[in-house]
């Protein structure tokens, strides 16, 4: 079932809405536009626009979907923010291995908070862990996510911002490549997403193109070297 207009994903689930801008990436936020937007709208989620909050009354949800599929964990927000309580993460990640027949997807920019929880954490195998790198100046992430024990690890280039250098992606699993989508989006070469894609060739990690951005995402497409690239690791569950 897909519910999701992510091209990576098939649904996505909000337990914690609300962030705040930690880099460079963070600029035009597509989630803090969208959680005004819901504010506006009366969603009861978002009374407090784009403020970190959680909400207990959506950890079982994923419970409720018989049919398995892909699920996007917290979309609205950064699952180690440092405002979200330890024990609230803990209920999150208790559901994601209730819920084993489905696949959980969790990036962040907070990969230390991320490598502070796998020093007392067993990640489910159905929760696929990965970080956000915008750009050459956060790569420090990458080796954060290499250091922690997940059945699966990925990187999401996304908004690509500047060139990758050639780094070692030993350890890595999955890559998605997107550029930056909606109001301001700033370009993304082409350069830089062919750099990645040889790297990702090198050691054979499936390649993910998510889309090319700027004002109009669906103008410019996702098309590179003349095909869709739509690539995910072995034993991910595509329905």
């Amino acid at each position: 079932m897909k519910s999701s207009k992510i091209e990576w994903t098939e649904s996505t689930w909000n337990p914690i809405t609300g962030c705040t801008k930690i880099s460079e990436g963070c600029l035009n936020c597509y989630a803090e536009r969208m959680a005004l937007r819901l504010q506006a709208m009366g969603q009861q989620n978002y009374k407090d626009g784009f403020k970190v909050r959680w909400h207990e009354k959506m950890l079982k949800t994923p419970l409720t979907w018989k049919k398995s599929r892909m699920i996007f964990v917290n979309s609205m927000s950064d699952l180690f923010h440092e405002e979200v309580p330890v024990s609230f993460v803990n209920k999150i990640i208790s559901t994601i291995k209730e819920a084993n027949w489905h696949v959980f997807q969790v990036l962040t920019k907070r990969s230390k908070r991320l490598v502070e929880f796998s020093e007392s954490t067993k990640w489910p195998s159905n929760l696929w862990l990965g970080v956000t790198v915008e750009s050459k100046n956060h790569l420090d992430r990458i080796e954060d996510l290499k250091s922690i024990n997940a059945k699966c690890k990925f990187i999401s280039f996304e908004p690509l911002l500047s060139e990758i250098p050639d780094i070692n992606l030993e350890g890595i699993d999955w890559v998605i490549v997107g550029g930056e989508s909606g109001p301001g989006a700033r370009e993304m070469k082409r350069e830089w997403v062919l750099e990645i894609k040889e790297m990702c060739e090198k050691r054979k990690i499936p390649f993910f193109f998510k889309q090319w951005g700027g004002v109009n995402k669906k103008k410019t497409g996702r098309i590179l070297l003349d095909k869709t690239w739509d690539q995910y690791p072995d034993y991910a569950y595509i329905y």
